[in-house]
């Protein structure tokens, strides 16, 4: 039975571990079996958010959580002077659960608590482990939940129309530094003044980050200490409603970076030590403190666990309705060394017993549990391991993932423009390296994002320009540095588009060059936001190059989203000339062609092409691009038989150096 496996089927070299891979299948089986117990479905399980937490009730209030090692637990806040008192005390119901009734006028809106939880050998202060909304005191800094029951429930006014099949073009945005001022933005800001310009750019979905609320701003929201709780340093529950809402009319999808890969190590805030007991949520021993990261990691072996796990996956696609996940480090989920100093040469390094079972179960139920609600949700896993299978369905053999993230694109960029001249640039190597992937898998391709652009990395452009940006980005000026870079920063992010496996994704700010890298606000910096925010008005300025760059990703990417459906189509290549440095691939019905050569201009250039009629629909060369103007792009170009009668043709073209080009190819039958 296991042979029939499609994973097997596609890769045979994965023979030799069909028992590892099926036993994977059953075991999957087995846990969903088993957590339900009877009910209909995933779905069903998921519904821990409805339960625990504080919530209204005919009787006024019900409050329950989850704390098997407590002795006592006491609601303190704003109601009792933040003191124990018998009348706000838990009663112990069965396994481990403890329940709290109050009248109506007990509580009321925006009051703040907190659990007063003893256990036998201490007790500490704890916000809910399903706490909806958390705020922040502005003077002691200290962290408190809140009653969050506004008086009517927020009413959606546009469900989510993106079609299916379309492609993800992915802008991957922060709200708190998508303002241009020196603060943290909010999603009221962020809907109001980014949106329309996401929208007007053509990217179909939005990947929000450090929405899952987390102590330390200057974590990018990788340190979740309430996974149920939007981040108030942005706005309220209803403000990132309104958002969505507003994004789902525009026929945009909007995902959230999802980390259910570690937890942060605050016991005040979050879940470490929460009921008195290192390992409620978490492993013991040493598997409990993920030696990278000074962060806690979920045993997902617990079922506890996995019902706080999926219940948050439900809730976020339920209450906010989020299209789907970018799943943070799941590299790190896979294996017990967290992948570690692991070069990933050899098959067995997938299936040598240094996987952690039980988190191979939880992303495949993850995934199911998804479709069970959206079945048009998408998930992406932020992989780079090469773990076999990410993408394939469960019963296929594989973990049901829709995309696996092309993390090695932008550490090739990197290394080629770091190492190599470009005079040396193999474009065969370069067509390789972008579209090169396991047959099955969908990626999403990208030149860099926001680890790129982080204080002791580099941004693309500034690799490519250095210096000069601080001086010679007006239009007009003269730099043959900045030239070069804006030339192939503009080539390097089409062909890795128009090579991708799936989808693409761009963090906000680097369409346009965006020239400083980004600096949370800490002690080294003098906690200043400077380098935490977009400034946005470089793009806009006329007079700045910035706005070329701008120009170009908007034409490019709707021309993708318009004509193009990277998931159902692949890169066919048709020139690979390395003499010249000139590359040509098919994608569905578009050429790309590809001159990277740094000097030489080609008149007459023949390309061995399809049979018919070509238009060219967008150059790199273009004056508003912030090129020269040396391509007439209102001729229509006609291929022309090598010899009588032959399938293939050429198509002979003028490609200046540093250019790119993209032809609308109508084939021989459909011309008139």
């Amino acid at each position: 039975m296991s042979q029939n496996l499609k994973l097997i089927q596609i890769d045979p070299f994965l023979e030799d571990y069909k028992s590892v891979i099926y036993k994977r299948k059953l075991a999957v089986e087995k846990k969903e079996t088993e957590i339900i117990k009877g009910l209909e479905s995933l779905e069903s399980f998921a519904n821990g958010y409805l339960y625990f937490g504080l919530h209204r009730c005919e009787c006024g209030w019900i409050f329950r959580e989850w704390a098997p090692n407590a002795s006592h637990i006491f609601l303190v806040g704003d109601m009792n002077d933040w003191q124990d008192s018998k009348a706000f005390e838990f009663t112990r119901k069965a396994n481990g659960v403890w329940e709290l009734s109050l009248d109506e006028g007990a509580l009321h809106h925006r009051d703040l608590y907190r659990l007063s939880i003893h256990w036998e050998s201490g007790s500490g202060e704890r916000l809910p482990s399903y706490v909806n909304r958390v705020v922040q005191d502005a003077d002691t800094l200290v962290y408190s939940a809140q009653v969050w029951q506004p008086q009517a429930d927020f009413i959606w006014q546009n469900d989510n129309n993106i079609q299916e099949h379309k492609s993800p073009l992915i802008y991957e945005a922060h709200v708190g530094m998508a303002t241009e001022e020196e603060k943290v933005g909010s999603f009221d800001e962020f809907r109001k003044n980014i949106l329309p310009r996401i929208q007007k750019s053509g990217y179909n979905t939005i990947q929000l980050m450090a929405v899952q609320e987390h102590p330390y701003y200057g974590s990018f929201g990788y340190h979740v200490s309430n996974y149920f709780a939007v981040s108030s340093r942005f706005g309220t529950p209803e403000d990132l409603k309104t958002l969505i809402d507003e994004a789902h009319g525009m026929g945009i999808r909007v995902i959230i970076d999802l980390v259910h890969s570690h937890s942060v190590k605050n016991e005040a805030e979050g879940l470490g030590n929460f009921d008195g007991t290192p390992n409620q949520y978490f492993h013991e021993g040493a598997r409990r403190n993920h030696q990278a990261w000074d962060s806690l990691c979920f045993d997902y072996g617990k079922n506890e666990v996995l019902h706080f796990l999926l219940s948050n996956i439900k809730y976020w696609i339920s209450e906010f309705h989020c299209d789907g996940f970018r799943f943070d480090g799941v590299t790190s989920m896979l294996y017990l060394n967290h992948g570690l100093e692991c070069d990933f040469t050899s098959y067995d390094m997938y299936f040598n017993g240094g996987q952690d079972e039980d988190a191979i179960t939880y992303l495949a139920l993850a995934n199911k549990l998804m479709k069970q609600l959206n079945p048009n949700s998408i998930s992406v896993a932020e992989e780079m391991s090469g773990y076999p299978g990410l993408t394939l369905p469960i019963d296929e053999g594989g973990l049901e993932f829709d995309y696996r993230l092309a993390m090695g694109i932008p550490d090739y960029w990197i290394k080629l423009i770091k190492e190599v001249k470009d005079e040396a640039w193999n474009v065969g190597e370069i067509y390789w390296e972008l579209s090169n992937k396991r047959i099955e898998e969908k990626t999403i391709s990208y030149v860099e994002s926001h680890d790129q652009a982080l204080v002791g990395d580099m941004t693309l452009i500034f690799r490519l320009i250095g210096k000069e940006m601080y001086w010679n980005m007006k239009k007009g000026s003269k730099s043959l540095e900045v030239e070069r870079g804006i030339a192939l920063h503009k080539m390097i992010r089409l062909i890795t588009l128009a090579s991708s496996g799936g989808g693409y994704l761009n963090f906000m700010g680097n369409e346009f060059g965006h020239p400083e890298w980004i600096d949370f606000p800490r002690k080294g910096n003098d906690w200043s936001y400077k380098y935490a925010r977009r400034q946005w008005h470089l793009a806009d300025d006329k007079a700045l190059r910035f706005e070329t760059l701008n120009q170009f990703d908007e034409a490019m990417i709707q021309m993708v989203d318009n004509k193009l459906n990277l998931k159902y189509s692949k890169p066919e290549l048709t020139q690979q000339d390395e003499a010249n440095k000139v590359l040509a691939f098919y994608r569905g019905d578009l050429l790309f062609v590809f001159n990277f050569n740094p000097s030489e201009s080609f008149s007459d250039y023949a390309i061995p092409v399809r049979s018919g009629k070509y238009h060219i629909i967008l150059s790199s060369d273009n004056e508003e691009f912030g090129g020269f103007d040396r391509i007439d792009t209102k001729q229509t170009y006609y291929s022309k038989a090598l010899v009588s009668m032959a399938k293939y043709h050429k198509l002979n073209v003028y490609i200046p150096s540093r250019c790119a080009l993209v032809f609308e190819h109508i084939p021989s039958k459909r011309m008139v």
